[in-house]
């Protein structure tokens, strides 16, 4: 695992108690698995091809399970732009997909790929590589017990999820303006502001259709519980100054999230922000320090 600065967990599926409770981070057997399939992204280099993996039967019922409840939820929560990006997602019902089987597709939309992920990825390398065409992916499964509850993104999160996203020209626009300002940047505030911004809009963003929160953030189509509450949730408009000073803790439900009328909208509210940004700009308001964020993540 690499990097101090990360990707921000997604807690995808809902509550299950406390963390530590969840068998996945305490059963011997599924965390020998997890770390085998994680060790092959030591050394990885972007771009390179991830390792196919040979998934077991259970392995494969926990997607097929998983998949099944989230597409249904999908079809009632999920906004206009989700569900016509899914109808040309190569996302399969049937089996879990290689990184290879799904990129090479998705290549062909968007010119987006999956390059391997294993564990904690700085937001440099994260953020940035998005600029290049490449989302930094997982390939362990999360534990069969709970299916439809993770304590972090797995290759359900980020091949279900982002996969839907990565098959859309819209989202992948928001995708590489993101990326070029985290390769444009050294700075780590500057980075994880962008980190912030990427959690509130790609993870977690919603958007206003006909009055109804819906759902667009690869961590709300790939939560069960997120889309089930949804409308729990307190909406407020998309705006950068507001989210940058608002805290999100990853240990349960996300209490704000920020909508916009339309994929166009997000862009141009983060291209205005994003596209100016560079290692001499000021910082913007951040949370006050007792607030719960987040800087560890896959």
């Amino acid at each position: 695992m690499s990097g101090t600065q990360a990707r921000t967990p997604v807690t995808a599926g809902g509550r299950l108690g406390e963390a530590g409770r969840h068998p996945g981070l305490s059963d011997p057997d599924y965390l020998f698995r997890r770390q085998a399939i994680a060790a092959r992204a030591r050394g990885h280099r972007v771009g390179n091809p991830s390792p196919p993996v040979d998934y077991s039967p259970s392995e494969e019922r926990t997607w097929r399970t998983v998949h099944q409840a989230l597409w249904k939820a999908q079809d009632e929560h999920a906004c206009r732009a989700v569900h016509e990006a899914r109808e040309h997602a190569p996302i399969p019902a049937d089996h879990i997909p290689q990184h290879a089987e799904v990129g090479a597709r998705l290549r062909r939309l968007t010119g987006f790929d999956f390059t391997l992920a294993g564990g904690v990825v700085g937001n440099k390398r994260f953020l940035g590589s998005m600029a290049g065409g490449y989302f930094h992916a997982v390939q362990f499964v999360r534990h069969p017990a709970v299916p439809l509850f993770t304590p972090e993104p797995d290759v359900i999160h980020d091949v279900f999820g982002h996969g839907i996203h990565l098959s859309s020209p819209g989202f992948a626009r928001i995708y590489r303006l993101i990326g070029e300002a985290a390769r444009r940047v050294d700075r780590a505030d500057l980075l994880q502001m962008i980190s912030d911004v990427y959690w509130f809009t790609l993870e977690y963003g919603v958007l206003d259709e006909g009055g109804t929160p819906k759902a667009y953030g690869a961590a709300l189509l790939s939560s069960y519980g997120e889309l089930s509450r949804l409308s729990a949730a307190r909406v407020v408009p998309l705006d950068i100054d507001t989210m940058l000073a608002t805290a999100y803790d990853i240990r349960g439900y996300q209490p704000v999230l920020f909508s916009a009328r339309s994929l166009d909208e997000v862009a141009d509210t983060l291209g205005g922000f994003l596209e100016d940004l560079r290692d001499d700009s000021e910082p913007r308001r951040r949370p006050a320090p007792h607030e719960t964020r987040t800087t560890a993540g896959r």
